[in-house]
């Protein structure tokens, strides 16, 4: 029996061995070490033999002919989202397990459940999960999951941690998820094997619990049986036919396996770690890759019995209580690729490479020292599938209608399995899922990305690195840059640009005056033999981001937006999705999937929402009506019909061009949907005197009367042909420029040189987050979300419910208005200068009625303005007089603020000054 401290000690003498550089990786594994047993810790798994039928390697009963549903791959998501299939009356759904369920990577899960992340969305997710496991099943079924409650425990080594954990908890009272803040002292009396000497304190959750693998997927399956669903095991799927409809769109049209075929239009990918063969089959893109991630489970420990979970997240290091022992795991720097995914690999487990594992053994030690003379039974080293982002991928993919996916869920698949089985289920049904998935949404990555593979490679693997890494604000990943640059680059680097990374795409964040702070290439964080950068100037920069203060570059981004306010700012915004809309059905594809009225006069230009059927808003974008012509050119494609330019947000550019070709295909529309943003850049100027600045670069007449707001012509720029829009998204007077790439940095040029005497400065996007918050601009994905209508969010003035013109979404939104709002969003502004992020629990007359999406520092206000959505407590509609009456306050990090409650925003709620009127 080896113990944790001879491991350190034997891990600490071998010699380190060599690691080959560059992305070429190779297996490390066979380290000498302390031997132990390869064996997960629960006592029943679903690889024993359960009867004489398992000894034969058919499937486990005969396939059917067709199925309204295949899922493959019977791990946690797959059951749960047969589950949750059969729970939403789909009767034919059936599921296909290569082996036996949990072979892959679930049956040596720790199975973890902690209620409070950074994000909304997922502490709903999981609270589903938890309900699933902890009551439902069991009512269902009669059938134990394996659920245990006995609490989790955060533990922060520093302020910075003990803040993000006070972030979580103001989150969780918008939720109702208990949790208390403990000193090391109480953390000391709750966990008495506890070293808390160095710690500033803990938060803890008391209705976190663990879950068993193998329980809980045979009581899902249970279940779903029950409800006519089919779990068909020993039957590998072979093969994805495709069909080819007469509009020329692909879709799903049947599962082939070794032992036939079903005939389905829908396909759920829950393969897992073997997600992306699934996928090659269909010809669909699954952005993740393989690594090994491992744990050792200890020998009995005396009073460890009921103690919490703990996450030490400084230290990277977990501690799962296992009965009377610990399964101590964690995250490191130099994580093993599985670089030849076997399809022959089930209920394996990998041989434990203690020269990578030995970092979590020192940290768990210090934590619970009694861990340094406690014997290790077991390794457990089994492969993991992980995203460049850290998110799952789920939704239907966009190479292949009818093909879902549910994979990549970066070790958290037990805990989010719930959540996530059930929205796939209703993305499945009703076309969309019923909480915001975006950030989940296989859409969300730009088809540029998915198949490449040094970009999946290298975020995927600083994604596990920084698992455990606070979650700040302003955080920007070091992987995979520089993948996506526009023209204007080099130009704005060298005048002191730090750069921010949107999907590929390199935005400008803001502009220090201390030089030039260039991206350098991917260092692994020093692992694998590269060699780690040191003192660069954007990792300078990027790690004074590391605050929940303030940065220190606060005054710089106020001098950015106090030029716009003041006089004028240029901001380039090429990365924006610049899409052509044209064709003869293009006025019916517009009337239909824009909320607005844009069926205008060829010149006009058209703020307004896309929404999905449940009124949900999936995009907020411009429109501009173009006027037919037989000849191409760079700034307009050649059409007959009806034509419009589409300028959406950059970052959520591919969801955008989802979104419209899904609508275009199920509506059978007769138009083309064309995206030209390569071909185009985007330079913006705002302020008082953009019109004095554009006057001597532009050839027309840029008054009030010759262009209005809202409208759009050809001209010249310095002798180049742009398309000019008098439009502002930061509440100024202001033009945006859409420039042919060659035109870019001329056009730019010039507006500098005749932006010089008026006082023009460059600005970048941590500007346009405040200025447009000031103004009360909505950002799409931040309060403005596919759960979020247009009602709700204020943006009514973008419906054409006064028309007779139907849309997508109208139903839905006469039926709200109908009823009666049952949230609204709603502007704060607070006096005490403080800095605010989103995730804060919004309070009124004492109770929690909310929480904040998105806050940021206003400096013509010089307030600090949040945004989010409350509710009636009592469960009554939220009218204007509710939202007055209140006394508020925002809860930040357990510290109340007084706020104030506009309807209006603060600044400028005439709208004058986008009318040129200062």
């Amino acid at each position: 029996m080896a113990s944790l401290s001879r491991a350190l000690r034997v891990a600490a003498t071998c010699p380190r061995r060599g690691r080959t550089r560059g992305l070429g990786l190779r297996a490390l594994t066979g380290q000498a070490g302390p031997t132990a047993e390869k064996s997960v810790p629960y006592r029943r798994t679903l690889k024993e033999p359960q009867g004489p039928s398992t000894v034969a390697r058919g499937p486990s009963q005969p396939l059917p002919s067709t199925a309204h549903v295949v899922v493959i791959g019977g791990g946690s998501l797959g059951c749960q989202t047969l589950y949750h299939l059969a729970k939403l009356g789909v009767s034919g759904a059936v599921l296909l397990e290569r082996e036996r369920l949990t072979s892959g990577t679930t049956w040596h899960t720790a199975g973890l459940l902690w209620q409070l992340r950074p994000s909304d969305v997922e502490v709903e997710l999981l609270a589903h999960t938890r309900r699933v496991v902890s009551h439902d099943l069991e009512e269902e079924t009669g059938l134990h999951t394996g659920w245990i409650q006995n609490g989790g425990l955060f533990i922060a080594s520093n302020r910075q941690r003990l803040d993000e954990y006070k972030r979580l908890m103001s989150l969780g009272k918008a939720y109702g998820v208990e949790s208390h803040v403990l000193s090391p002292a109480e953390t000391k009396a709750l966990y008495p094997l506890m070293n808390v000497d160095d710690l500033y304190g803990t938060l803890y959750v008391p209705h976190d619990g663990t879950m068993d693998p193998a329980g809980t997927c045979t009581a899902l399956t249970r279940a779903a049986a029950a409800r006519g669903a089919q779990v068909i095991e020993n039957c590998p799927v072979t093969g994805i036919r495709v069909r080819t409809d007469d509009f020329g769109v692909r879709r799903v049209a049947a599962v082939e396996t070794e032992h036939g075929s079903i005939q389905t239009p829908c396909v759920v990918n829950c393969a897992g770690v073997w997600a992306s063969a699934v996928g090659r089959m269909a010809g669909v893109k699954v952005p993740l890759v393989a690594m090994h991630h491992a744990y050792v489970v200890t020998e009995r420990i005396e009073g460890i019995q009921n103690m919490p979970n703990v996450r030490d997240h400084d230290a990277s290091v977990y501690l799962r209580l296992q009965g009377d022992a610990l399964s101590v795991g964690g995250y490191e720097t130099n994580p093993i690729f599985w670089e030849e995914v076997s399809d022959k690999f089930a209920f394996g487990l990998f041989d434990l490479d203690w020269d990578v594992f030995t970092q979590h053994i020192e940290g768990a030690i210090n934590r619970v020292p009694v861990l340094e003379k406690t014997g290790v039974k077991s390794t457990v080293c089994g492969p993991e599938s992980f995203t460049p982002d850290h998110k799952p991928l789920m939704g239907e993919a966009p190479e292949l209608r009818g093909f879902f996916l549910g994979c990549g869920f970066n070790s958290a698949g037990m805990m989010l399995g719930g959540g996530c089985g059930q929205e796939l289920a209703h993305w499945i049904v009703h076309g969309r899922p019923e909480k915001d998935m975006y950030s989940y949404d296989i859409r969300r990555f730009h088809h540029l990305l998915t198949d490449h593979r040094r970009w999946i490679r290298e975020r995927s693997h600083e994604s596990y690195a920084k698992n455990y890494s606070v979650v700040f604000p302003h955080d920007e990943p070091l992987a995979g840059r520089n993948m996506r640059t526009d023209p204007l680059h080099e130009e704005l680097l060298a005048r002191g640009c730090v750069f921010q990374e949107r999907q590929g795409w390199e935005r400008p964040g803001w502009f220090t005056p201390k030089g030039t702070a260039p991206v350098l290439r991917y260092d692994y964080y020093g692992a694998y033999g590269n060699r780690m950068h040191e003192d660069h100037a954007y990792g300078r920069l990027l790690g004074d981001e590391y605050t929940f203060d303030f940065p220190p570059h606060h005054d710089v981004i106020k001098k950015e937006c106090l030029a716009c306010r003041g006089a004028a700012a240029v901001f380039n915004m090429s990365y924006f999705g610049k899409f052509y809309l044209v064709g003869l059905d293009a006025r019916k594809a517009a009337d239909w999937l824009f909320s607005a009225d844009v069926s205008r006069p060829p010149g006009s230009t058209v703020y307004t929402c896309m929404l999905n059927h449940r009124g949900g808003t999936e995009s907020d974008l411009t429109v501009s009506r173009l006027a037919p012509g037989p000849q191409a050119s760079a700034l307009a494609p050649a059409f007959e019909g009806d034509g419009y330019y589409l300028a959406v947000g950059g970052a959520v550019a591919q969801h955008n061009w989802s979104h419209i070709s899904t609508v275009l295909q199920d509506q059978k529309f007769r138009c083309q949907l064309i995206d030209s943003s390569e071909d185009l850049g985007l330079i913006s100027i705002q302020g008082p005197a953009s019109r004095a600045i554009l006057q001597e670069v532009l050839d027309a007449d840029l008054s009030n009367e010759a262009f209005p707001f809202s409208t759009h012509k050809l001209v010249r720029a310095s002798g180049h042909l742009v398309r000019a829009m008098r439009l502002s998204f930061v509440g100024e007077l202001g033009w945006e420029l859409h420039v042919p790439k060659p035109a870019c940095v001329p056009v730019y040029r010039a507006v500098m040189a005749a932006g010089t005497k008026h006082g023009l400065v460059n600005a970048g996007y941590r500007a346009i987050d405040s200025l447009s918050i000031e103004k009360g601009y909505r950002h799409w994905h931040a309060d403005l979300r596919p759960d979020d209508s247009p009602l709700e969010a204020g943006l009514a003035f973008t419906c054409k419910l006064k028309s007779a013109v139907p849309f997508l979404g109208r139903e839905a939104l006469e039926k709200q208005r109908s009823e009666g709002l049952r949230r609204r969003l709603v502007c704060f502004t607070v006096d005490e200068k403080v800095p605010m992020f989103g995730l804060e629990a919004i309070w009124r007359n004492g109770q929690v009625v909310g929480h904040v999406r998105r806050a940021d520092f206003g400096f013509a206000v010089d307030k600090t303005l949040a945004y989010g959505y409350i509710r009636d407590p009592s469960g009554q509609s939220v009218s204007l007089d509710f939202v007055k009456s209140g006394d508020y306050a925002l809860e930040r990090m357990g510290v109340t603020y007084p706020a104030r409650a506009h309807l209006k925003s603060p600044f400028d709620p005439d709208n004058k000054r986008v009318k040129g009127i200062y």
